[in-house]
């Protein structure tokens, strides 16, 4: 894998998350956590290009902890892999670099 990416904004009020999918590449991940999480749901403004992302290879993750602090579980899109604390650490050793989106 090559790139992990950290949104912590949410897309209904920054650009973050869009700005982010314009410059992944396949094996990169995309891991949203805080506010980044309602980028996860169904009804997101950037849901259609993250899917399309998804298909395409990119792995997309949410902290479960922060899903549930907002009450999302019910709202997730398909094919977003939660995880906990514990799997953002492996992810950032898996990937070969970093890049936080603020």
């Amino acid at each position: 894998m090559s790139t992990l990416h950290t949104i912590n904004k949410s897309p209904y009020s920054h650009n973050t998350l869009t700005s982010c999918l314009a410059v992944c590449s396949e094996n990169d991940g995309i891991l949203l956590l805080e506010d980044g999480v309602f980028g996860a749901i169904t009804s997101a403004p950037v849901a259609d290009e993250l899917q399309k992302l998804i298909q395409n290879g990119i792995s997309v993750f949410a902290l479960i902890s922060d899903i549930k602090a907002r009450g999302l579980e019910d709202k997730l899109a398909p094919n977003i892999k939660l995880v906990d604390y514990n799997i953002f650490v492996q992810l950032t050793i898996n990937h070969r670099s970093v890049q936080s989106w603020y």
